[in-house]
């Protein structure tokens, strides 16, 4: 059974309650990408010069032969950005996105990076594309981009982002074990898990708008102002909804060839000034918000529907509508996809069966359902749902008067209508479950089998919802 792998739903309109250390009301992380000297390069045994993120807005790839002009501009990074923003936010948590060949030729950055005790993830082996590279071989670059950084930095990386990735990176990453996270999503503003190979992998969403990199295409950043606004905003905003509770993290992209230039250095400079006059802001390196989040938000074992085989899904879904299994069996063959592993998604797949279904079939679901304080419910014969349901609003404690005008109601219902009378309990009391009773049963029938049927539909999502609680 194919599946639909994107999850559109992520956290939703319920994100985790997040509480940053010291309370703060929002975690600012500022990544500086070190990619000079791992770039494309012929020198580097590439087919061609570099074409991407640079001062030449459109430049092309030199097959076969070395470009003078994007070279240079790449040095600028690694012999003046870097040392630019490195003096601007030495005292301050930064993660370097280190490509592990550009490393190996910066000796000097990189003892800089360790003594202001940035945290320095992995880049990749070469900052090259991936999207057309065989899994074998991305997978070989990746543990020697591990191997290399280990041996130029003394550590192995505990972050992974490869940036010009392939649909398999995410994967390989979290298969190798090592990464407290890794980096390749734009996906959501919080961290979140993904479940891998039987492995629970932290995703740490990065950014492109947060991003100097505006800088080098069309359309984007032309001026300092422009940038140094931005962030403010992001940061104003975010800042907005942490202090109404919901603490969040922006994430703020750099290079050095790119915001190293000085017009671009002091927009970052005004912009990181005017963060640090707030209070409760949590600066910190990508690795430090990861291990505070998989300490206080741990991955949890949910049951994940869009995972089980035919047989599994009606077992633990059959039963939603009522004594109706072939529901469960049409909602399973649908493109399900993590986005339905939560009750509102299994309740649109098996809503979308019931509402596609004849007139004729819609009408046995209904008269699946038992009568209110009726005959079954008197000699306990309903299913388990029902009898909690009409426990719930206490119909199992009917006086004998109640309970004869219960069963004299539902009578005169189904001679007009044809079908039980249908109401999602769990919504009401036994007062308005009576006052619908009387108000519906004069309806027309055509009226009367949408309203049943829109009922059916919430006491399946009822039934959902207390199921997949958790």
């Amino acid at each position: 059974m194919d599946r639909y792998p994107r999850d559109m739903t992520g956290y939703g309109a319920n994100p985790p309650r997040v509480e940053w250390p010291g309370g703060a009301k929002i975690a600012v992380q500022i990544v500086l990408n070190y990619e000079e000297g791992g770039e494309n390069n012929i020198l580097h045994g590439d087919p061609a010069s570099e074409a991407f993120l640079s001062e030449i807005t459109g430049a092309q790839p030199w097959p076969g032969q070395r470009h003078w002009n994007m070279e240079s501009l790449y040095e600028y990074g690694s012999r003046a950005g870097f040392w630019r923003i490195h003096r601007m936010l030495s005292d301050l948590p930064v993660t370097v996105y280190g490509v592990a060949t550009a490393l190996a030729r910066a000796p000097e950055q990189v003892a800089a990076m360790k003594q202001a005790g940035w945290e320095i993830a992995s880049h990749g082996l070469k900052w090259i594309e991936h999207k057309d590279m065989s899994e074998d071989v991305e997978r070989a670059q990746m543990a020697e981009a591990i191997r290399l950084h280990t041996e130029v930095t003394g550590d192995a990386p505990r972050g992974w982002y490869t940036g010009r990735c392939s649909n398999n990176t995410v994967r390989l990453a979290a298969e190798t074990g090592q990464f407290a996270y890794v980096a390749d999503s734009y996906a959501d503003d919080l961290p979140y898990w993904v479940r891998v190979g039987g492995h629970d992998q932290l995703i740490m969403p990065y950014t492109m708008d947060c991003n100097d990199m505006r800088f080098g295409i069309q359309a984007g950043f032309t001026n300092g102002g422009q940038f140094e606004s931005y962030l403010k905003d992001s940061f104003d905003y975010l800042y907005e909804e942490g202090q109404g509770g919901r603490p969040a993290i922006l994430s703020i992209g750099l290079h050095c060839r790119i915001v190293g230039r000085p017009g671009r250095a002091a927009a970052l400079r005004r912009a990181i000034e005017h963060m640090q006059a707030h209070e409760g802001v949590w600066f910190a390196t990508r690795l430090q918000i990861a291990e505070h989040w998989a300490k206080a938000h741990p991955p949890r074992k949910s049951l994940r529907p869009c995972e089980m085989s035919r047989e599994e899904f009606v077992a633990a879904f059959g039963g939603i509508f009522e004594h109706s299994p072939w529901i469960a069996e049409g909602a399973h063959a649908l493109e399900l996809g993590p986005t339905h592993d939560s009750a509102a998604g299994v309740h649109n797949a098996l809503a979308r069966v019931f509402r596609a279904a004849s007139e004729e079939q819609r009408l046995g679901v209904l008269n699946a359902h038992p009568d209110l304080a009726g005959k079954l419910a008197a000699a306990g014969k309903l299913t388990a749902e029902s009898t909690a349901e009409q426990a719930a609003a206490g119909l199992d404690l009917l006086t004998d008067e109640e309970r004869a005008t219960f069963q004299k109601l539902n009578v005169e219902y189904v001679d007009k209508h044809g079908f039980p009378f249908i109401i999602a309990v769990r919504d009401n009391t036994k007062a308005s479950i009576l006052e619908a009773f009387h108000r519906r049963i004069d309806n027309d029938r055509a009226t009367e089998f949408a309203e049943a049927c829109r009922q059916v539909e919430r006491i399946a999502e009822l039934r959902l919802q207390e199921a997949l609680a958790t």
